[in-house]
């Protein structure tokens, strides 16, 4: 089983030839492994990831000398979540690095959020009823409950479909598709809507190997790119400097051709 924690962004739209394909963008990891639950110690088999970014005068002490034993910094750790599995393998160390790339297009996933909370509704809305008609002694109640049992028992049954509270329960969608994947940016575009408002934790889990990698190869990368793109500049500016030698340099040769020709046309005269 592979998986990884991530942030819904925000739903859009991709063209497959003639097609339109309404997907949701979900911004996905990098997640840290921050501790390997095994059975000896823990009873049972969990990886516990890490995610997001907090500041840190709002981590209490505890979970800051959690994140120092695992080598991550602070700041990557504003979502704390465990996986159950149900093999642990050699590549699942503390301080690994999980990515997008662990996905591949096509893949079936389900994805968990916290739907919507949408505060106290009544049974139309909250249950799908139809309501009364509007005619025929009905006055404002059209969109009432009506009965909701015998006088027998004079009491609510359990699990009677009545107003309350709706939303902001946890939600889990099953055989979503991944539609596309942007590497670059660690973006997932899923197939879809999936539950939860723009910003809300997701975690998304799908059927293959997790691919693990170290965190100070990806360090190194970041390290690079930043070099590439301070180095970058520097090239154009030599380039321009060498640009505007060139240029003086024609300049001076057109004036000493100016010069010479000047003293020939005098010589002539003379």
């Amino acid at each position: 089983m592979k998986f990884i924690l991530g942030k819904k962004v925000n739903m859009t739209q991709i063209w497959d030839n003639d097609k339109v394909i309404a997907v949701t963008k979900v911004s996905a990891g990098p997640c840290f492994i921050t501790q390997i639950k095994d059975v000896s110690t823990d009873s049972y088999q969990a990886v516990q990831l890490a995610y997001g970014e907090k500041k840190v005068k709002n981590i209490s002490k505890p979970v800051r000398g959690h994140l120092k034993k695992a080598g991550i910094t602070q700041e990557n750790s504003r979502h704390i979540k465990e996986f159950r599995i149900n093999e642990l393998k050699p590549e699942m160390k503390v301080g690994g690095l999980i990515d997008v790339s662990t996905f591949k297009k096509g893949d079936i996933i389900d994805v968990t959020g916290v739907s919507k909370g949408k505060g106290f509704q009544g049974s139309v809305k909250r249950h799908g009823f139809s309501g009364h008609k509007s005619t025929h002694g009905n006055k404002d109640q059209e969109r009432t409950s009506g009965s909701v049992g015998a006088k027998g028992p004079a009491r609510i049954f359990k699990g009677t479909r009545m107003p309350g509270r709706m939303g902001g329960d946890q939600v889990t969608v099953k055989n979503l598709e991944i539609i596309d994947i942007d590497l670059e940016n660690n973006v997932l575009f899923i197939k879809g809507a999936i539950p939860g408002c723009e910003s809300g934790l997701v975690i998304i889990k799908g059927e293959g190997d997790l691919i693990i990698k170290d965190k100070s190869n990806k360090v190194e990368e970041i390290k690079e790119e930043v070099v590439n793109e301070e180095a970058q500049p520097e090239t154009e500016v030599i380039d321009e400097v060498e640009e505007k030698i060139e240029e003086v340099k024609e300049k001076e040769e057109e004036k000493v051709e100016e010069v010479v020709t000047e003293d020939k046309t005098e010589e002539t005269v003379n």
